[in-house]
């Protein structure tokens, strides 16, 4: 019997679809949720964490808004409450410049092969990064905020207006900063941007002290006024403000203010939504040429010929001197040290000048710039092994020694110079600028002599994980410290021969003589440094083994 023969059909026709497709913003809510769920999902720890951190935050953000709303009724409430709001903004413009590896969710490139439009995409993670602890502290503080200045019916109806707006701006800045900047914030120089968060937030954090010690007096308090009547036409102290002019009757003010308000959200939707499209639909790096990259090789070459010409150094020293140089643009821990020591070496005086201090401050400069000179070769980590191959002759020790410490004096000269003179000029002390010099260059190269013997005779490994503010790998701390503190004692020791006949002028008052300092100091740094590699150099040629043995454990 056979069998009946097999019928084929057409398949089915798929449904009409009928409006609009599915929205997407419901599935990047879940998303969102879902990320924070995991996240505390990895480790106990990092809960506790994470539960400390929101709890702290939740009790700052709560005492800023109850500081807020007890200012109610005093003068300056409305300067308080434009700076509050401006400062909002700026903090979260910058924090993804500086922590765009903790938030997964800031990277759109990889939602760029899913069949997504960047204008739904746009609307769906807005609303998704409502969702968060950063979200909740700028919704508290916004809100005591308006209520400091809000007075009457209509000034509250205008608050919550404010705040939502505040709260949008905020978070939409965020999100455009991250989306322009996604292909630098992933690159290498991204995360050495992101490894230099700490210095530019302790460098912040100072500013920031200083800006409230002036304000402890009746003139400081007047100064912020005035600057508030600047401030409050920056969005979103804009809308801040508007709450403000409702209450006095302004109506027509405050309209202008919230169009103001509302025009830089739509800027910012739009640079956001154009940043979107361009991540999605332009290449990246990584699908073009080479040929950028020899040009940018070839102007970086162009640049190192400028800062080493040849007929000032040659040799040996100058290839030292232009991979010193790469090092520290290059490698995050080398870049960490400088910048810190470049920051803080600023920020030390302009303390002094701000609270007309002693111009000898700027020493700090000289100071934290020296200190770069120590364990120069345990810094290198294993890559002092293609170093060492070249170091066969006490000649070829002494020019690798030479060539790192001009490359440090090359960075330090012209900056401590800079730094001492601009806090000379500015704190009214102009005649101390020579021995002040004098004893920053004695300073400078006492370091940098006694930096180069104790690279030698006392290295220690560095961690390499590339963590910028690692001091030490495991069992190293003795070192470091011995390398840290008697490095600097030792160094100030070396600069007595300068600082006593200088302390003796101004004790027997010969104060027209204290310009020799400058000269005086500046030929004791040079001889001290030039003694220091002189007596260094053979011992770096036996100490060779060691020193390998050391760098290799980083």
């Amino acid at each position: 019997m056979s069998a009946a023969p097999a019928v084929f059909t057409d398949p089915p026709a798929p449904a009409p679809r009928s409006g609009r497709p599915a929205s997407i913003t419901p599935v990047f809510v879940r998303l969102k949720l879902s990320l924070l769920r995991n996240g505390l999902r990895q480790s106990r720890g990092r809960t506790v964490g994470w539960s400390i951190g929101v709890a702290f935050a939740m009790l700052y953000a709560l005492g800023n808004g109850a500081a807020m709303i007890a200012l109610r009724d005093n003068d300056y409430a409305p300067a308080a409450a434009i700076t509050v709001a401006v400062v909002l903004g700026v903090g979260w413009t910058v924090m993804p410049l500086f922590f765009f590896g903790g938030d997964d969710t800031l990277d759109p490139t990889r939602l760029s092969m899913l069949p997504l439009r960047p204008r739904p995409l746009v609307t769906a993670l807005i609303v998704s990064s409502l969702i968060g602890v950063g979200p909740l502290f700028t919704l508290l503080v916004a809100t005591g905020t308006v209520i400091a200045v809000a007075h009457g019916v209509a000034a509250a109806v205008v608050a919550v207006l404010a705040v939502a707006l505040t709260l949008l701006l905020c978070v939409a800045l965020s999100r455009a900063v991250a989306a322009a900047n996604t292909r630098l914030l992933t690159s290498r120089k991204g995360r050495d941007l992101a490894v230099l968060s700490g210095v530019f937030i302790a460098v912040g954090a100072q500013l920031i002290n200083l800006g409230a010690n002036s304000l402890s007096s009746d003139d400081g308090l007047h100064r912020a006024s005035s600057t508030a009547d600047v401030l409050r036409w920056i969005p979103p102290a804009t809308a801040v403000d508007a709450v403000r002019s409702t209450g006095r009757g302004a109506y027509g003010l405050a309209a202008v203010q919230l169009a103001v308000t509302v025009l830089a959200l739509g800027l910012v939707l739009r640079w956001w939504y154009l940043s979107l499209f361009k991540l999605m639909v332009s290449p990246d790096a990584s699908t073009l040429q080479g040929e950028p990259e020899r040009t940018a090789g070839a102007s970086r070459t162009r640049s190192l010929s400028v800062l080493l010409p040849t007929r000032l150094v040659a040799g040996r020293t100058r290839p030292v001197m232009e991979r010193q140089l790469r090092y520290m643009w290059r490698d995050p821990r080398a870049k960490a040290s400088l910048v810190t020591g470049l920051a803080v070496g600023l920020l030390l005086p302009l303390v002094a000048v701000v609270q007309h201090g002693t111009v000898y401050q700027c020493l700090w400069a000289a100071g934290l710039l020296g200190m770069q000179m120590y364990n120069q070769f345990g810094m290198d980590g294993s890559s002092f092994w293609t170093v060492a191959a070249t170091i066969g002759t006490r000649r070829d020790a002494g020019l690798e020694l030479r060539g790192r410490a001009l490359t440090l004096a090359l960075i330090a000269v012209p900056y401590v110079t800079v730094v001492t003179a601009g806090a000379a000029v500015l704190l009214g002390r102009v005649e101390a600028l020579p021995e002040t010099l004098g004893l920053a260059f004695a300073f400078l190269g006492s370091l940098i002599a006694t930096g180069a013997y104790a690279s030698v005779r006392y290295p220690y490994a560095v961690p390499g994980d590339n963590n910028p503010f690692a001091n030490g790998a495991p069992g190293q701390g003795g070192l470091v410290a011995l390398n840290l503190f008697g490095g600097t004692a030792s160094g100030a020791g070396l600069c007595l021969p300068v600082l006593v006949p200088v302390i003796v002028l101004h004790v027997t008052g010969h104060h027209g003589l204290l310009w020799l300092a400058l000269p005086v100091g500046a030929l004791y740094g040079i001889a001290m440094a030039a003694a220091s590699l002189h007596f260094t150099a053979p011992r770096l040629l036996d100490r060779l083994p060691e020193i390998l043995a050391v760098s290799s454990k980083g």
